[in-house]
């Protein structure tokens, strides 16, 4: 048997010949479950009829919402026909789903491209020397150079593999911060980060003696420039921000942000996981010595994330996890590392995932990026105008440059009530504090909805969620209010 070429595989899963050993898309569990744009019952037949003063189509001073293919124009029923799962129901009703914040939906090209590594080309990486170890590590490479390529890193040597911005950020702030924060040493962390931005930071501002100082925000839900100017001193050694909040899709000027502190000599770390699907990126432009982000917020698949630092910021770091992969030579007496990035990756890596993670930017990829930040943009603008015309609906933050995440309050009801409402009309939210209680404790709340879109939304499905919304409203006490 001929082994496939998995990087054309990747690119192309359907054009690839099927053997026996590798199944054809139609007979995937994962895809063929899923039944075809065409079988799905349209949002008229399914949903109830909207109410009359709920747009149903979007206004003419909202451009960019395209519902067909034109050519130049992005339209989003060209990513959704390579999304299997947004053509199942839910609760008997077409699935919406507004949870991208949470995680993304994934396109059959990284489904496709997991399943066909894991039937033609599993093998560990790195320390084999037949041919699958070699195929399994090009691939792998691969990968990195992807990644690489996709955040305007200035080389692949540059990038380390993790589970994720979580794992990112914990990383950086042992293996760099354990040997550069001391006693008195400042941490500037905005009040609208995530949790995954906060807590490694006092983890080891404890264990150090350093600080973590919060930085404030303003009514609108943006970072107080003025006050991260004031914060700003010798003993900064560190500013950690999120390129795009998860909860008030606020989005920073990162850029002067970091050339700033870069003028106290401390380092910046940049919380990508929000930006990478929602706009293109730079982390050159961006100054960043630390940029890290989530696979499953980029169309890929779990479990996978990947960190971004400077040359200099990485002869700064020392080994975080130890064990096969991360070393050069071991013995009793003396252990020596292998060069970055491979010495902060002890272990066998998420192989396939990084296979996914390189299918997912490679679909990504194919579609033009400033487009489709200009659509969801526009789609934004749209879910606002419509989101007013609810009554008792507030949604929470205003900033000027935001991404399009929507975190609102429901005047009478608890925000897991109306995330359980919105799920029995198939339109999945989240509800909580979304891993942001400063954030929203800011507004003097301890939860709240929210409906995060990416390039497959549709002002259709928007036109669905207030309409539900506005059922709520009009059900009262019946429907559990708080």
């Amino acid at each position: 048997m001929t082994t496939p070429d998995l990087r054309a595989l990747l690119r192309a899963p359907e054009q690839v010949p099927t053997t026996a050993t590798m199944p054809s898309a139609a007979t995937m569990p994962s895809t063929a479950a899923a039944p075809t744009a065409a079988t799905v019952p349209s949002a008229a037949a399914e949903t109830p009829t909207t109410p009359a003063d709920v747009p149903t189509t979007p206004p003419a001073e909202v451009p960019g919402l395209p519902t067909t293919a034109q050519p130049g124009v992005f339209s989003p029923e060209s990513a959704r026909k390579d999304v299997p799962i947004l053509h199942r129901t839910v609760n008997g009703q077409p699935l919406v789903w507004l949870d991208n914040g949470a995680t993304t939906q994934k396109p059959r090209q990284v489904i496709e491209a997991v399943s066909a590594f894991y039937s033609a080309a599993n093998s560990n990486i790195h320390r084999g020397a037949h041919t699958m170890a070699r195929e399994a590590t090009e691939l792998y490479e691969a990968g990195r150079a992807a990644v690489a390529q996709f955040l305007g890193a200035p080389s692949p040597d540059t990038i380390m593999f993790v589970r994720g911005t979580t794992e990112a950020v914990n990383l950086v702030a042992q293996s760099w911060g354990r040997t550069h924060l001391g006693p008195g040493d400042d941490i500037l962390v905005p009040v609208l980060e995530h949790h995954s931005n906060i807590v490694p930071w006092q983890l080891i501002a404890e264990e150090t003696r350093a600080r973590v100082v919060p930085v404030p925000l303003t009514p609108e839900g943006e970072i107080d420039q003025d006050a991260y100017a004031d914060l700003l001193s010798a003993r900064t050694q560190m500013v950690v921000v999120s390129q795009a909040s998860n909860v008030l899709g606020t989005v920073p000027p990162v850029r002067e942000m970091t050339a700033l502190a870069h003028r106290y000599g401390a380092k910046v770390l940049v919380d990508g996981a929000q930006a990478v699907a929602h706009m293109p990126v730079d982390v050159t432009e961006l100054g960043a010595d630390f940029y890290a982000f989530s696979g499953h917020k980029l169309f890929a698949p779990t479990g996978i994330g990947a960190l971004y630092a400077t040359p200099g910021a990485m002869a700064e770091m020392r080994p975080w996890q130890g064990g096969g992969n991360m070393i050069d030579s071991v013995s009793f007496e003396r252990t020596t590392f292998a060069a970055m990035p491979h010495m902060m990756e002890a272990g066998t890596g998420h192989i396939s995932g990084v296979v996914g993670l390189l299918a997912a930017i490679d679909w990504l990829r194919g579609f033009d990026q400033g487009a489709v930040a200009a659509y969801e943009q526009a789609l934004m603008s749209y879910a606002m105008q419509a989101m007013a015309t609810v009554p008792g609906l507030e949604v929470i933050g205003s900033a000027a440059e935001r991404i399009a995440v929507m975190t609102f309050t429901l005047a009478g009801h608890d925000p897991a009530s109306v995330a359980d409402w919105l799920d029995r009309d198939g339109i999945a939210v989240r509800a909580g504090h979304h891993c942001a209680q400063p954030a929203l404790a800011h507004y003097g709340l301890e939860s709240a909805a929210r409906a995060s879109f990416a390039l497959y939304n549709t002002s259709g499905e928007v036109d669905q969620l207030v309409a539900s919304l506005r059922r709520l409203q009009q059900a009262g006490q019946g429907a559990g209010t708080s």
